[in-house]
């Protein structure tokens, strides 16, 4: 069973991403004290387009959602609509219809959360899908004591951390801290999907 958070934000699926990612940005935004010109300068995001956001009007692409989250100090996860944390019995199960699921508009590339419980235990597993020639562009550095591990069940994938290429292929997996700019892209003609597993020291 998972505790239900009254002040949890609400789950996207598909197609509802753009509402439900737009109210739980203008929530934590309003939480924060933060105006649209005040978060426009912290994420470097225009506020035409942060208030097209917030409408549900227009659908971020993963570059742009990042820069949001990361300027409202939360988590991609956050925003989108994660399960609660908050666990109680032995186990907490999420069907695979109830992930909260990010599409890039521009792109088709796709987050799905897997966590059922996403921060108990220090963090977050989700499952991209990288469609053949699609980059995600350089991801926003996360704050010191970050960490990603990832393994690729399909396809090849090119990881860039903070300069550094490497390539990678099916069953190969990386390390890496993820307080420096990165990202991910498939050079490839063939879809790439990868599990990765996001770890926040406290």
């Amino acid at each position: 069973m998972v505790e239900q958070d009254s002040n949890a934000v609400e789950p996207a699926h598909g197609d509802d991403l753009a509402g439900a990612f737009g109210g739980n940005v203008r929530r934590r935004r309003e939480d924060a004290g933060l105006t649209l010109e005040q978060l426009s300068f912290q994420s470097a995001v225009s506020r035409a387009m942060l208030s097209k956001v917030e409408r549900g009007e227009k659908s971020p692409t993963i570059g742009v959602a990042s820069k949001i989250a990361h300027a409202l100090d939360t988590s991609l996860s956050d925003l989108i609509g994660g399960p609660a944390a908050a666990v109680s019995g032995v186990a907490v199960v999420m069907r695979k219809h109830e992930r909260p699921v990010f599409r890039d508009p521009e792109t088709g590339f796709e987050r799905h959360m897997v966590s059922a419980a996403p921060g108990a235990g220090g963090g977050e597993m989700v499952v991209h899908h990288l469609p053949a020639h699609v980059s995600t562009g350089l991801l926003p550095a996360y704050p010191p004591g970050t960490e990603k591990q990832l393994v690729v069940l399909d396809g090849t994938l090119t990881v860039a951390i903070g300069g550094i290429s490497e390539t990678l292929n099916t069953g190969d997996s990386v390390f890496f801290q993820a307080d420096a700019d990165h990202g991910f892209a498939n050079r490839t003609n063939a879809p790439c999907e990868y599990i990765m597993v996001i770890s926040r020291r406290t």
